[in-house]
């Protein structure tokens, strides 16, 4: 069953290439259903930044569901490649251009470092992560950074069938492949995995929550900014 916050999403989000993903396309969308804009408001109370929220995570659940049905093949670098353009493939690039200008403002900036976290969750978690300790952590923040990377050299390439992008996206995951290798090496020193395990044995990954407008539990990763 659509709620009238989904239909106002749905409404909006076909405003947003001529009005932009803020308030005026929210305003538009109310008038056309005949909703006020005080409930609008309620719906989405900052406006375009959770009008671009709702696109991004719109397109993170079709991943996960996509990978949940095509198991990924091959080496894992490729898999995570393959994962991440395929979540490109999701987003229209003028909705995408359109969010990005308003996450990107400074009031906005905590919120679109989360969306970029929960895609990188999203894309772990569809490869079948299981790691429960620091590295559920250290696995999303490095991939989180590799795709927020690749969105915005993807944002701007007009290569055919975004070959330019997976080619910058497989030069960065090669360069955190070599860093983990240095990483490992590092490790086995003696005395060294004893001390990191002192150090990060405590860390745990956050327990499963229902976040509000979800259908299913998902990670926790902190107040919503």
């Amino acid at each position: 069953m659509t709620s009238e916050r989904d239909r106002l999403i749905d409404a909006a989000l076909n405003h947003v290439i001529f009005e932009g993903m803020g308030d005026k396309a929210i305003t538009a969308a109310a008038q056309e259903l005949g909703m006020s804009v005080e409930l609008a408001r309620v719906y989405l109370p900052r406006g375009g930044a959770d009008l671009a929220a709702a696109y991004h995570r719109r397109g993170d659940a079709a991943l996960r569901e996509w990978l949940a049905t095509s198991p990924l093949q091959g080496r894992f670098r490729d898999r995570i490649t393959d994962a991440v353009m395929h979540r490109l493939s999701l987003s229209d690039r003028e909705m995408a251009r359109a969010g990005a200008v308003i996450l990107s403002l400074p009031q906005n900036a905590a919120l679109g470092a989360r969306l970029i976290w929960e895609s990188a969750d999203a894309i772990w978690d569809g490869l079948g992560d299981t790691s429960d300790d620091v590295n559920w952590y250290s696995k999303r923040a490095t991939l989180s950074t590799v795709y927020g990377a690749t969105v915005l050299y993807w944002l701007g390439d007009v290569s055919p069938d975004a070959e330019d992008t997976r080619a910058f996206l497989e030069r960065r995951i090669e360069g955190v492949m070599r860093f983990e290798k240095i990483k490992g090496r590092v490790n086995a020193l003696p005395g060294i995995s004893t001390l990191s395990s002192l150090a990060t044995g405590w860390i745990r990954r956050p327990a499963p929550r229902h976040g509000p407008g979800r259908a299913t539990a998902q990670p926790s990763h902190g107040a919503d900014a």
